[in-house]
């Protein structure tokens, strides 16, 4: 992976490498429910050729249009899609690549782009099986262990999400707590090793 320093600046700066931490964090949920999209809708490649411009980005390439171009089809094919579940694993997929292009500023909508996707991989749990909490809650575990030092780190810089009328805006409100107050107890929080740490496994 490019080890660039270069930084985009708003109200703070981020690093190309911190981006790809967050595409990487992105991208692994929006992996894991793009076959609910595939089975729903098997002809439309949108948002597949998200996670793979995602990856792109993630393995060292410059950021270009092709995230931003594969991020809007993705989103584009989330509206077209028969059900809730194959619209949140559509538009994970278009999360992962714009992920590349998070703002540094200091707005909790852009909280969205960091925790969106984990927050629609609960829902679609949920849903898969009846509608259970439990589940969504177990998934939002999941990707709270998934978090690494640094991803909580870029999730700090902003204001905390704003719990919203629907459930996916309430689990990522619930997730973004979680990963804040984790952090508050524990200012020597325990850096993941190898390449989890640093954004350069592709396992896809």
């Amino acid at each position: 992976m490019s080890q660039s320093k270069h930084t985009v600046s708003g109200d703070f700066e981020l690093t190309m490498d911190e981006l790809r931490v967050v595409a990487r964090y992105v991208v692994r949920d929006a992996e894991d429910v793009l076959p609910v999209f595939e089975q729903a809708v098997p002809d439309d490649p949108r948002p597949r050729a998200a996670i793979d411009a995602a990856w792109e980005f993630i393995d060292g390439a410059h950021r270009t249009k092709l995230q931003r171009v594969a991020s809007l089809d993705a989103h584009r094919a989330a509206r077209s899609a028969p059900t809730e579940a194959a619209r949140l694993a559509a538009r994970s997929a278009g999360d992962a690549a714009s992920a590349a292009y998070l703002h540094p500023v200091a707005q909790a909508g852009q909280v969205g782009h960091i925790l969106r996707a984990a927050a629609s991989v609960a829902r679609i749990g949920e849903l898969q099986a009846g509608d259970d909490p439990a589940i969504g809650d177990a998934l939002l575990d999941r990707s709270r262990q998934r978090a690494t030092p640094v991803l909580v780190d870029v999730l700090r810089r902003y204001p905390p999400a704003a719990s919203g009328g629907n459930r996916v805006a309430r689990l990522m409100s619930t997730l973004d707590r979680s990963l804040r107050q984790e952090a508050d107890r524990s200012p020597e929080h325990p850096c993941a090793s190898g390449a989890e740490a640093h954004g350069t496994e592709h396992t896809s």
